[in-house]
């Protein structure tokens, strides 16, 4: 047997490490976010219930109201003197860029590999009840939002959720929205970094070889986690605009070539469509080999569909704060499309895609998961049925990850320094600070396993729903009476009139904001 190169023997012991850290942290961390009622996850049942009753509360306006959502993205009621720093549609396509990603990959992936193809079924019903929620908490990060004498947005739940807590005693307010800072940071750094790092590394060593590549074993992973880095960090330090000038190009080229490749799968394979639909319904009631039956299968799609779409995290109304407008209500009605594009489209493209060119990959990656229950690899499922493209297409497909991944990457990154400012104030050198960690641990993410980092991501994103999810209730009549004055106004044509009433609805919000 020949001898292990010495780099390769130094980050083999780094990753063992990093390895051995994680796991049982992220063992309890998870036991405690995931404690459930025999096999009903608690923090699961709180999304879920909290869609419903935002889509039967506001009468179900993501469908009433889809129309105002395209016209108002299209820039149609936008005046170039509206306060903040991005259109609407940069707005979109950035907190898209933090959804539309390896969650609608790997996370598709592997949720049908751990609850078969009938997972794919409940994480786009999920996604259909998200639209609300997103279309609630969107909202009120740009109606409770502040804008510096520099031009600089600071909106989102460390705005609003203070204004909700205000009945409590300062002392819990303050805890409770520290907690939630805490948990987007700590998604910032595990779900937004580590996974999408970790996801694009493993693609890239497959189509260079595996294992045995120039790109396979730790080193490779090393060097990956190093190029990630020094691309997401030359983003960053624009700012919101620079990520908006990014992601509003990136994403829609990023997302065509991803639904063609799909669509080329799909309709290569015509004659397997309606089986394919037919497997993911049947497989949503009456799954055969999926634990905890059809109940098991259901939670598997809504989990997955949470930290694909995020809704009623907390984290998209930070960037949808800094949109430019006078009416927060019109950034709702354009958020509510997010989930839609994400969650209905991208997510069932993707389950279509493994079902119909999956093969023997996916059977292979579902026996494993209920032999041994460690979560799969699920980029690789889509990129099986690419290669039925094509041998060389999963090459393409590296290359959409990595961009995929990047525009995540540099989204959540300025969502984890968001928290970071709450946390800690603001000032450069405090910045650079989170920048710099933020890239240790995308490099650490390419060399920890996979598992380990679903798992903590999925703890820390439930968390900032526990209480995000909280305010939005406490402030959803606010919202209400925003959405009914926007669509009367709309029907009147009297969106553009804005000025006394505009400042009069101003000063409301900051009366708002002193008492809490």
């Amino acid at each position: 047997m020949s001898a292990q190169p010495a780099g390769q023997g130094v980050v083999s012991s780094i990753e063992e490490t990093v390895n051995s850290v994680l796991d049982p942290v992220v063992g309890v961390f998870s036991g405690i976010v995931f404690f459930s009622v025999g096999p009903f996850p608690i923090i699961v049942i709180w999304l879920i219930a909290a869609a419903v009753i935002f889509s039967c509360y506001f009468g179900f306006i993501q469908f009433r109201g889809f129309k105002v959502a395209l016209e108002v993205v299209s820039g149609k009621f936008s005046s170039s003197t509206d306060p903040g720093e991005v259109t609407h549609f940069q707005a979109l396509t950035s907190a898209t860029a933090a959804t539309v990603g390896m969650g609608n990959i790997a996370g598709v992936g592997a949720a049908m590999a751990m609850g078969g193809p009938g997972a794919a079924f409940w994480m786009v019903v999920a996604g259909l009840l998200a639209m609300c929620t997103k279309f609630v908490e969107c909202t009120l990060g740009v109606k409770y939002r502040e804008i510096d004498a520099d031009g600089i947005v600071n909106g989102g739940p460390f705005k609003y959720l203070p204004v909700a807590f205000k009945k409590f005693p300062r002392a819990v307010s303050s805890a409770l929205t520290g907690f939630f800072a805490i948990a987007i940071l700590l998604f910032g750094v595990a779900g937004g970094g580590m996974f999408q790092a970790n996801q694009t590394a493993v693609q890239v060593r497959e189509v260079t070889g595996g294992d045995e590549g120039i790109l396979g074993g730790p080193v490779g992973g090393l060097i990956m986690g190093i190029i990630i880095a020094v691309l997401v960090g030359l983003v960053l330090i624009g700012g919101i605009k620079s990520i908006g000038k990014v992601t509003e190009k990136l994403v829609p080229a990023m997302a065509i070539f991803y639904v063609i490749s799909c669509l080329i799968v799909i309709f290569g394979n015509a004659d397997m469509i309606l089986p394919a639909l037919g497997e993911i319904v049947t497989g949503a009631f009456s799954p055969e080999g999926v634990s905890g039956g059809m109940i098991g299968v259901m939670f598997v799609g809504f989990q997955r569909a949470a930290f694909s779409n995020e809704a009623g995290i907390g984290s998209a109304p930070i960037a949808h704060a800094a949109v430019k407008t006078r009416r927060p209500v019109s950034e709702g009605f354009v958020a509510l499309l997010e989930p839609f594009l994400d969650t209905v489209v991208v997510c069932l493209m993707s389950a279509l895609t493994v079902v119909i060119g999956g093969g023997i990959v996916f059977q292979d990656s579902m026996a494993e998961y209920q032999e041994t229950g460690s979560s799969p690899d699920g980029v690789l499922l889509i990129s099986e049925a690419f290669g039925t493209i094509a041998g060389w297409w999963p090459i393409l497909l590296a290359v959409a990850v990595m961009l995929f991944a990047i525009s995540t990457l540099i989204t959540w990154g300025y969502y984890g320094l968001k928290a970071w400012q709450y946390l800690f104030g603001r000032s450069q050198a405090k910045d650079n600070v989170f920048r710099v960690i933020l890239l240790f641990f995308i490099i650490i993410g390419c060399m920890a396993t996979f598992g380990t980092i679903v798992d903590f991501a999925d703890a820390a994103l439930f968390c900032c729903a526990f209480v995000n999810i909280l305010g939005l209730y406490m402030l959803m009549p606010v919202v209400k009476d925003e959405m009914k004055k926007y669509l009367a106004d709309r029907k009147s044509g009297k969106l553009y009139e804005l000025g006394a009433e505009d400042d009069a609805h101003l000063a409301q919000i900051k009366e708002e904001q002193g008492n809490a």
